[in-house]
């Protein structure tokens, strides 16, 4: 069997993409494995959704990231609805784990990935860059959030609100009022575990009908929920507000009253701090 050629890399794109600073969060939901398997099939015919004691996992996250360029410095938002799914040809490599191993990296094959269904993104450079290079169904959208911050009050709450927005003729991005989607995430005084769960495999279907994978390395573990106890059932709330959009109609067939089984968070330390400022004393002529 001769090998595969590299998927082509556009210009004016360069790979690997380096982040300067990741704030990322996603939660995870088991759900009915017929509805996940039956979408998937539309997207990514040469992918098979995974099982975690027959229930099929579907995660939603979202992003802010900082990319550093030879011209200055960019800031990107974005939310993922992916289904965790494996290539189909290799069935037999994928290992046996339940969610909670999946969930702390226990896959070393790294052949359960993140299949994405809907990425919305407030970058056109980006949205155009995830199309072309990782074959990524990605479209406009803005966000309003609520973030945990060392430049906010203390606290492990997630708010993010997507909007829709298309872009202009100049390739601009237009913001639009209709609010898609809201996710809220409270995770304050819950205990975390760490989880060495990349590198996180992303697959797509380009429009020749082709599978591919791309990688994406994070340099420090994350850290993982568990969710899966009932008192905790109402710490995630996920809202459709436009049911007849293609994201929310997958959302409420995907995820229909099913309580998350985790969530996963990374934030990316500081690399410098500008520190409270003091008074100096008066000078001695001033007395």
């Amino acid at each position: 069997m001769s090998p595969l050629p590299l998927p082509p890399v556009a210009e004016p794109f360069q790979l690997p993409f380096h982040y300067g600073a990741l704030h990322h969060i996603g939660v995870d939901w088991l759900t009915e494995a017929e509805p996940v398997r039956d979408l998937l099939a539309k997207h990514h015919p040469a992918l098979t959704a995974a099982e975690f004691g027959g229930r099929a996992l579907v995660s939603f996250n979202y992003q802010l990231y900082f990319a550093q360029y030879a011209f200055g410095g960019g800031v990107t938002q974005e939310i993922e609805l992916n289904i965790i799914a494996f290539p189909t040809a290799e069935a037999d490599r994928v290992p046996e784990l339940t969610y909670a191993q999946y969930a702390q990296g226990w896959d070393q094959t790294k052949l359960l990935g993140i299949a994405r269904i809907h990425v919305l993104c407030d970058n056109p450079y980006a949205i155009t860059a995830g199309r072309e290079l990782y074959a990524e169904p990605k479209y406009p959208g803005w966000f309003e959030v609520d973030l945990p911050s060392l430049n906010a009050p203390a606290g492990d709450t997630w708010t993010v609100h997507c909007k829709a927005a298309e872009t202009d003729r100049e390739g601009a991005l237009k913001r639009e009022d209709t609010e898609l989607a809201s996710l809220t995430v409270q995770l304050d005084d819950l205990t975390t575990t760490p989880a060495n769960n990349t590198p996180i495999t992303g697959y797509g279907t380009d429009t020749q009908g082709r599978a591919l994978a791309g990688p994406m390395n994070v340099y420090q573990p994350y850290a993982w929920y568990d969710l899966s106890a009932p008192d905790l059932a109402d710490r995630v709330r996920l809202t459709v507000h436009a049911p007849e959009t293609d994201l929310g109609r997958d959302i409420r067939a995907l995820l229909p009253d099913t309580p998350a089984a985790g969530a996963w968070t990374y934030q990316s330390p500081p690399v410098a701090a500008h520190n409270r400022p003091y008074y100096l004393r008066p000078h001695l002529a001033e007395q």
